[in-house]
């Protein structure tokens, strides 16, 4: 039996139309996990307990690039280990292999997701969880040590009330430009939240002028990055670069 990767590149590869139905960008929506009771629970009434998941298009997608990624650099699983877990990594590729689609939703929901980013209700002998939201509540806000990057900067009046600052960010957050100019927007965006550069100091009657140093990742250059672009129109994405540079990492 081939695994779910397996079949993804051989369905990209095939270049007949009606071969090439099979693969599909996110997991099917929803899903339901069934828990039977045991030998003992003869008494139990009803003799299994489902739980049902609603609205899993908010983790569907990126559940599915996070399986491609890891597969795709045979050294990505070793360095995600270092922020995921290693035993995560292992049964994540596991179930996703092996086309256990509802059972790697529950993976992610109850061993990275806090209990506030989804609803629970029990209803009758189903446990219905509810992931109502956005991609980056229940996704990209649960890599925080993953994307967690840092900027120091230094004021040169001496007499600035703040004179140090560091900005912290758990998440990298892209704004588009606020005029729109030549070239790459998004290039544009992205270095003018990493790079290095010099600003009025914004502290009340300082008047001083502020340097920003490179911003770096708090953790180290991570394999893969998510950018919160949630702001932007879709006309302004029609071009996305296949390489952007992070904080001199590729």
């Amino acid at each position: 039996m081939k695994t779910l990767f397996e079949e993804i590149k051989a369905s990209i590869k095939n270049n007949y139309n009606q071969d090439r139905s099979f693969w599909r960008p996110v997991l099917p929506w929803g899903g339901v996990f069934t828990i039977k009771a045991g030998r003992k629970a003869v008494s139990c009434t009803p003799l299994y307990v489902e739980i049902r998941l609603k609205n899993t298009c908010t983790i569907d997608g990126f559940l599915m690039l996070l399986y491609v990624i890891l597969h795709e650099n045979e050294n990505f699983p070793r360095e995600l280990s270092l922020h995921l877990g290693r035993e995560f990594i292992d049964c994540f590729l596991y179930l996703m292999d092996t086309y256990s689609f509802t059972t790697v939703k529950l993976l992610w929901i109850w061993d990275k997701m806090e209990k506030q980013q989804y609803k629970s209700e029990v209803h009758k002998a189903s446990l219905i969880i509810d992931l109502f939201g956005n991609e980056h509540d229940n996704f990209t806000k649960n890599l925080e040590n993953l994307m967690s990057t840092i900027q120091e900067s230094y004021c040169s009046n001496w007499r600035c009330p703040i004179r140090v600052q560091e900005d912290q960010q758990r998440t990298i957050n892209i704004n588009p430009p606020q005029e729109i100019p030549h070239g790459n927007l998004i290039r544009l965006a992205v270095d003018e939240l990493f790079c290095s550069r010099i600003e009025l100091c914004e502290e009340h009657g300082c008047g001083g002028l502020r340097e920003f140093s490179q911003r770096v990742f708090c953790h180290g250059a991570p394999p893969f990055v998510v950018l919160n672009m949630q702001h932007w129109k879709s006309e302004d994405l029609a071009y996305v670069p296949y390489y952007l540079d992070l904080s001199d990492h590729k």
